[in-house]
């Protein structure tokens, strides 16, 4: 089921909302620099990876409440939260399986269904539409894969904190990316109807 937005848009840029986005984007690079630090030689520093990814999911959930709040839905801010999302499930995805903590499948899994929607704007593009709103199940499953993600980098020790951390880690995962792709073959039904509509009105 595609979300509803019925409120005006602005065409602000620098709004709080969409700094908030913009400070996400610039958490990405971050966040893989701290996850892959003891892969080329440096100290171990999951614990500042983990906290960049909690300041994300909070930044994440207030820029949509504020920006519905303060009316200050905007062009920009749909399209920097989701890429935000996108960036940082992709950069972790990069930095675990490197570390061999996802197996290769799962990412290639994950990455699969991303290919799959890019195929599907572009498709849209060639049709004159913009690219599909985010719904409900896709903004679940990136739900389930952030919280799935720092669970599995915490994993990655030992200890009964660590043994927790898998089971629920791998429940989310598993959870996440069923979630994910029936997001994905949700798009794929819209663009097919939309596609359709479109030749049939020519």
């Amino acid at each position: 089921m595609e979300v509803q937005e019925t409120r005006v848009q602005t065409d602000r840029v620098l709004t709080i909302p969409n700094i908030l986005s913009m400070a996400r984007l610039a958490g990405v690079p971050l966040f893989l620099w701290l996850i892959l630090r003891p892969e080329f030689g440096g100290p171990q520093s999951d614990g500042w990876a983990l906290l960049v990814l909690a300041l994300s999911g909070v930044s994440d959930y207030l820029d949509g409440k504020l920006a519905r709040r303060w009316n200050q839905i905007s062009s920009l801010g749909r399209l920097l939260d989701p890429a935000a999302d996108r960036l940082y499930i992709l950069s972790t995805l990069l930095g675990l399986t490197w570390r061999e903590i996802l197996p290769l499948w799962l990412t290639l899994v994950l990455l699969a269904r991303e290919a799959v929607l890019l195929v599907m704007v572009g498709i849209l593009r060639r049709h004159g539409y913009p690219p599909p709103q985010v719904n409900f199940l896709g903004k679940a499953a990136t739900f389930n894969l952030m919280y799935a993600f720092p669970l599995l980098l915490l994993s990655d020790g030992s200890g009964w904190i660590a043994s927790l951390a898998a089971v629920f880690g791998w429940a989310f995962a598993g959870w996440g990316t069923t979630l994910y792709w029936w997001a994905g073959v949700l798009y794929v039904v819209q663009v097919r109807r939309l596609v359709r509509a479109d030749t049939e009105a020519d």
